[in-house]
């Protein structure tokens, strides 16, 4: 059972690492990097980027976080309190990171991909853009709460 437990804490780390990193960068370097371009731009680059990363990253997303409640069950049923209280911690985290996704950032995504695909410029791309970059600190704290919580339950496993 502690090999099964090893193995699903690494694939929930290596699925939420991808979205983790992807945030550090939006963060980091997206995001100041977008604030530099006009509105044309911005609305181009942002909207094609979500179109194409949100196909993608709901199943990396979705993988990550089954395996995170898969681990954790796996955790109990075992009888391995300090995994299963670490699994629990970054399932809560990871919940909680795919609300915020679901009623921030998703809504922008899918008014800039809108926006790009019509190849036209919303009067609000900035506000839209700033409402994005409102929660991504945000979003890459809950992250790291999960990974560091998804290698406890690993370690302790």
């Amino acid at each position: 059972m502690h090999t099964f437990i090893e193995i699903l804490a690494v694939l929930a780390i290596l699925a939420n690492g991808v979205v983790y990193g992807t945030d550090v960068f939006g963060a980091i370097v997206l995001r100041p990097a977008i604030a530099a371009v006009d509105d044309r731009t911005l609305t181009q680059l942002v909207g094609h980027i979500h179109r194409i990363a949100d196909r993608r990253f709901a199943a990396i997303g979705a993988a990550g976080l089954i395996a995170a409640v898969a681990m954790t069950a796996s955790a109990a049923a075992a009888g391995q309190g300090v995994s299963t209280t670490a699994g629990a911690i970054a399932t809560l985290a990871l919940i909680i990171f795919l609300v915020i996704y679901s009623r921030v950032s998703k809504p922008v995504n899918t008014a800039l991909i809108a926006a790009a695909i019509a190849d036209e410029v919303p009067p609000n791309a900035r506000q839209l853009q700033a409402r994005w970059d409102s929660v991504i600190n945000g979003r890459v704290v809950i992250q790291t709460v999960a990974l560091a919580a998804l290698c406890v339950g690993l370690a302790a496993a």
